[in-house]
């Protein structure tokens, strides 16, 4: 079984890295500052914005946001928690049917 690859974002520009656990990545509604987290920071469960599930504690998974978003609300919560599947297929999946 071979290694999986990272997939990069729609432009195909490979992503910009920020520091170990962090990096943009351009999609079609803007840039984005992008946070791979461990799970063992995590305090509380968040819901995943791309399947509408909770990301349990502990577990891995990605924080994203807009970086126009940070520069407009500062102090704001504008950061997303995602499963990284979910950030992964964020580009390619359907509106969510309610």
């Amino acid at each position: 079984m071979s290694p999986r690859k990272h997939r990069r974002a729609e432009s195909g520009e490979p992503p910009v890295a920020m520091g170990n656990n962090e990096w943009t990545e351009e999609h079609p509604d803007g840039l984005y500052r992008v946070r791979s987290l461990t799970g063992s920071s995590s305090s509380k469960p968040y819901r995943c914005p791309g399947c509408d599930q909770i990301i349990p504690l502990a577990t891995p998974h990605i924080v994203a946001w807009l970086e126009e978003d940070e520069a407009l609300q500062a102090g704001a919560d504008f950061r997303r928690h995602w499963h990284k599947a979910c950030w992964t297929k964020k580009n390619t999946r359907r509106p969510n049917q309610r």
